[in-house]
């Protein structure tokens, strides 16, 4: 290869790794990732773990371990069944920028343990969700893979990128609805001092399964908001229950400001969506991809957990938006079927919102999980 073929494909590598992350504003004066060389931002860095539950200067690494105080005396805690522990509880304006997270890998526990963020004083949660599909992982099977929102080690280490900026209060909590003790490692980067108009977007996440889903109406990635809105995009589960036929010819529609029958966005197949052909391939990509396709050891059933973030692609709405995805199979032709589905969805939206709808209950989470 020569030098301007060699120089070019650097600057694309470099194009696209500077892409992969959402721009954060900082006072006017530019983003924090693309121009690192800005000092003098206004914001604090701050941080809470374990080791500093509360994030104040000065107050990280004091308790004490055999090896005397300060010396790795609280890195985590072993959570019981049925407990809900406080992660954070942060006064602000601010931005939480950065989650790491890791626990037992065991696939019905990563549906089992439950993540909850309250934003600004709201009395319902904008986040609940599963650690596992949280974390970019559906079906409880821990997957490395990178993507401009989810980076995830092959030993259950995993990072969430998306910046969820706060007014007065962050809150976040992690229950376990379990039946065995967990250990749990955290540690959730934030700046302080963030200019946040108060009706910023908050980011919200629901899960939502239906085990199986029904024929003819569409999977719901994001039932109805009546609110302003711009949708990040999904991680998506599907369990094949017909391993003779093709699963994914539904398309996704995007329903907003007045649509009603028929949408304004509209997709040409559940491949197609998440940036892929002629079936879902094992290729995960920065805002596109399949993590797992796969069959378990056990079952033999065919397990995806595939995902899309439209963040160069914006999906934005003024009043209202829906959004739904079809499950259509091929065989010989097309028609309309039944798999089991479950998504983790993402998006943002000012305060006041909605309550996101009920999450369904630990035995509906954990049923039919990948088992080997």
């Amino acid at each position: 290869m020569n030098k301007s073929a060699v120089l070019g494909t650097l600057a694309v590598m470099l194009w696209l790794t500077a892409a992969s992350f959402p721009v954060q504003p900082v006072r006017g004066q530019g983003d924090l990732v693309h121009q690192p060389y800005l000092l003098d931002t206004g914001l604090l860095s701050r941080s809470i773990s374990f080791e500093n539950p509360t994030g104040e200067p000065g107050a990280g690494g004091k308790a004490a371990s055999g090896l005397g105080v300060g010396r790795k005396g609280a890195p985590a805690r072993t959570i019981q069944p049925g407990e809900e522990v406080e992660l954070c509880n942060i006064v602000g304006p601010g931005t939480i920028r950065h989650i790491w997270l890791t626990t037992d890998q065991r696939p019905v526990l990563q549906r089992a343990m439950i993540v909850r963020v309250w934003w600004d004083d709201q009395e319902h949660p904008s986040i609940e969700c599963p650690v596992g599909d949280l974390f970019g992982c559906a079906h409880g099977k821990i997957m490395p893979y990178q993507s401009a929102v989810h980076s995830v080690g092959p030993t259950g280490g995993r990072n969430l990128w998306l910046p969820m900026p706060f007014v007065k209060r962050a809150r976040m909590t992690f229950r376990h609805d379990g039946a065995q003790p967990v250990p749990l490692f955290y540690q959730i980067d934030y700046t302080l001092g963030d200019q946040h108009p108060t009706d910023v977007g908050r980011l919200h996440v629901l899960f939502r399964r239906e085990n199986p889903t029904t024929e003819k109406r569409d999977f719901e990635l994001l039932p109805r908001r009546e609110n302003r809105g711009r949708f990040i995009g999904s991680v998506m589960g599907i369990r094949n229950l017909h391993p003779g036929q093709w699963w994914g010819e539904g398309e996704v529609k995007v329903y907003m400001d007045g649509d009603r029958d028929f949408p304004t966005i509209c997709g040409t197949g559940s491949e197609d969506y998440v940036g892929l052909a002629w079936g879902i391939q094992q290729t995960p990509f920065l805002y596109n991809g399949c993590s797992l396709n796969q069959k378990d050891g056990k079952s033999g059933k065919e397990f995806v957990s595939m995902y899309r973030w439209h963040l160069p692609d914006p999906i934005a709405w003024q009043r209202e938006a829906r959004i739904t995805i079809q499950q259509i199979a091929w065989k010989d032709g097309l028609h309309e079927t039944q798999d089991d589905w479950s998504c983790a969805t993402f998006w943002y939206e000012p305060l006041p919102s909605a309550p996101l709808p009920a999450l369904p209950d630990v035995a509906a989470r954990t049923a039919d999980v990948w088992s080997d």
